[in-house]
């Protein structure tokens, strides 16, 4: 397949997450140097420890406890179903079923957040 063709898929990609993501904005940021709000920043997540990052952010417990280090796939299942992965998370968010869901909000944060 072309790269062309491939990027443009990522773009979609990309595009498609932002629109998701945009119910997550009520709780997160995902600006460099942004603030937390109910839950952390987002920026520089791909690659750190889960409830290590977010300075100013009181993670719960479970989540610190966790040794998740945030990548595609961790992402993917942890927003599945967040208390499933993390029991007593903090995190009210029920989850997102549909793996195109996930694949799109995780290109869009890799490409706001590094």
């Amino acid at each position: 397949m072309p790269a062309s063709v491939l990027a443009q898929g990522a773009g979609q990609g990309v595009a498609a997450g932002e629109k998701v993501f945009r119910r997550c904005t009520a709780c997160h940021t995902v600006d460099e140097g942004g603030k937390n709000k109910v839950g952390p920043n987002l920026w520089g997540i791909f690659g750190s420890t889960a409830g290590m990052r977010a300075t100013g952010y009181k993670y719960s417990d479970a989540l610190k406890s966790s040794g998740i280090v945030w990548d595609a796939t961790t992402m993917s299942k942890y927003l599945e179903n967040p208390r499933k992965m993390v029991p007593k998370t903090r995190m009210a968010f029920p989850g997102l079923k549909k793996i195109g869901q996930r694949n799109n909000v995780i290109a869009y944060l890799k490409s706001v957040t590094q």
